[in-house]
């Protein structure tokens, strides 16, 4: 992909890990979809180029969308604070 003044910027991209502590496969599956929704949102906040790993907790599994959006903006903003 070419930036308007020339140079090729590669999209962000984001990676998901959502292992079996979490739960069962539908469990996982549904963390992983919420998950996908929350960073989906947050893509073009997110520095061009850059690779962001989101590793699931398996107290996840119980958590609400909300708390799942808190915790991660939360963690991008330490991640843009370290900048």
């Amino acid at each position: 992909m070419l930036s308007p003044d020339g140079v090729r910027s590669e999209p962000a991209r984001v990676g998901f890990v959502v292992n079996k502590a979490v739960g069962n496969a539908v469990l996982r599956n549904r963390v992983h979809r919420r998950l996908r929704a929350v960073l989906a949102a947050r893509l073009p906040d997110l520095p061009p180029g850059s690779l962001t790993v989101v590793r699931a907790l398996p107290s996840s599994a119980s958590a609400s969308y909300d708390e799942l959006v808190a915790d991660v903006d939360g963690a991008l903003s330490r991640l843009s604070g370290r900048r």
